[in-house]
């Protein structure tokens, strides 16, 4: 069913990828009106609409969804139960049940013929000792749930460090995976329509630092051109599979075994910021698109490659030098307060 402009979309999550979605929809006639828990983000200052309410208020998110034409979300650590039910949630909440769960999700892409990292689920000390013995260690461990940029997880290099690791994360559930060789991390980005069409943008190689996503780039190259194919068509999979309507990005290692799993997102990501001038029709536009049920745009790239940067922390103070090479296409987000680790903007250069 499509969605005319001029009709209103709820956006679940208020940060700098609720404000991109906004600005997107804004090009596209539509009006957005955002649900978040803070009383104002990123995004309220593009928004029609601010709805201040906690993710976990049934009562709330369901006033709200009355409120708009089609709901989506920007922030997959959304309360499953709020949204149970609901009509119009776009992409859907069984995407969100998957995303949540590190062992759901890793069990789910194993069914539809992925390949994650050799993992054990681990509820406590012992579970988990006995799981470093199995996989061999090193391994690293991470939170079930609520785990991002690096957050809730920890390496060990050996049994030793067990303890010190449970005790890092938190003594939460967990998953164990083991530590694999790989020459670069990529990500696979795709846009499904209403009508099950597929388009994908090029693959993008990923560069980290401290956990974080540094640096962007497209088109690949390498042994990450070598396997784009296999993990886009897993990706598919992924999408057809949970019947998906949305961007979907799916994160990979690039290795000598082919290409491994790592995880996904079921929203726009930060690695598809590129997009936004690097491509005929950005991760943004594709998604507003898709949710409304109107024809997917193009994901061609409008030059010779495309490279983002993100601007963590203090990395924000460069805005004049940036400002100043005309290459450059610079994204602030508008944040309160600079802390290290935080995302506070990123540059993208075309070409």
């Amino acid at each position: 069913m499509s969605i005319p402009p001029g009709s209103t979309i709820g956006i679940l999550g208020g940060g700098q990828l609720g404000r991109m979605l906004a600005i997107a929809a804004a090009n596209l006639g539509y009006r957005t009106h955002i649900y978040a828990p803070g009383i104002s983000g990123p995004a309220s200052e593009v928004s029609s609409r601010w709805t201040h309410g906690a993710y976990d208020d049934v009562a709330a998110v369901a006033a709200f969804a009355t409120q708009v034409d089609v709901v989506t979300y920007e922030f997959e650590n959304v309360d499953v139960a709020s949204l149970q039910g609901l009509c119009g949630v776009r992409p859907c909440v069984k995407a969100l049940e998957v995303a949540q769960d590190r062992i759901a999700e890793k069990r789910f892409v194993e069914s539809v013929g992925g390949r994650p990292a050799s993992f054990w689920e681990v509820d406590d000390l012992a579970g988990l000792k006995a799981a470093i013995k199995d996989l061999s260690a090193p391994a690293i461990i991470k939170t079930r749930r609520f785990g991002y940029d690096g957050k809730g997880q920890a390496r060990i290099p050996d049994l030793t460090r067990a303890e010190a690791a449970w005790s890092l994360i938190g003594k939460q559930p967990a998953v164990l995976e083991k530590m694999i060789a790989f020459d670069a991390e990529f990500s696979i980005l795709l846009a499904r329509g209403q009508d099950g069409h597929v388009v994908h943008w090029p693959a993008v190689t990923n560069q980290h630092k401290d956990g974080i996503l540094d640096i962007s780039s497209v088109p690949p190259s390498g042994i990450v051109a070598e396997q784009a194919s296999e993990a886009a068509m897993l990706a598919e999979r992924i999408a057809a599979a949970l019947d998906y309507v949305g961007v979907l990005a799916c994160e990979f290692f690039a290795s000598a075994d082919g290409p491994i799993f790592n995880e996904m997102a079921p929203r726009v990501h930060n690695s598809g910021h590129w997009t936004i001038e690097g491509s005929v029709t950005s991760q943004f536009e594709n998604h507003i698109r898709a949710i409304c049920g109107l024809p997917l745009g193009s994901t061609a790239l409008v030059g010779a490659g495309a490279e983002m940067r993100n601007l963590i922390g203090n990395a924000i103070d460069q805005w004049p030098q940036i400002l100043a090479d005309p290459a450059a296409h610079l994204h602030l987000y508008g944040k309160s307060g600079t802390k290290p680790g935080r995302k506070m903007g990123h540059v993208t250069k075309v070409g």
